[in-house]
């Protein structure tokens, strides 16, 4: 599938590719929360759409104090989108919008 860009320069052809969604989870270690919402990224993580990692709030004095004690925090494309637990339908809603 192609699409088409149009600029001051004239026209390009490109071939369209579907965005993968960037996922971000803040956790801290001997959090039980982190673990079960670690565990269900990993499982839908094998649907495909999406990419993740995990930051420890606790490696970054700012962001210990940003997040305190609210993790674990899940960003889609940097905007927060759950916080404490994670919701799979909803999770995949957000992925598809």
């Amino acid at each position: 599938m192609w699409f088409y860009w149009i600029s001051l320069f004239g026209v390009a052809k490109l071939p369209l590719v579907s965005a993968v969604r960037q996922v971000v989870m803040y956790s801290r270690k001997g959090c039980h929360l982190c673990e079960i919402v670690k565990e269900t990224l990993t499982k839908l993580h094998r649907r495909g759409g999406f990419t993740w990692s995990e930051i420890d709030v606790d490696s970054d004095e700012q962001l210990r104090r940003q997040f305190t004690d609210e993790v674990p925090v899940i960003f889609i494309d940097g905007r927060k989108a759950f916080k404490y637990r994670l919701d799979e339908r909803e999770f995949l809603r957000k992925l598809a919008s």
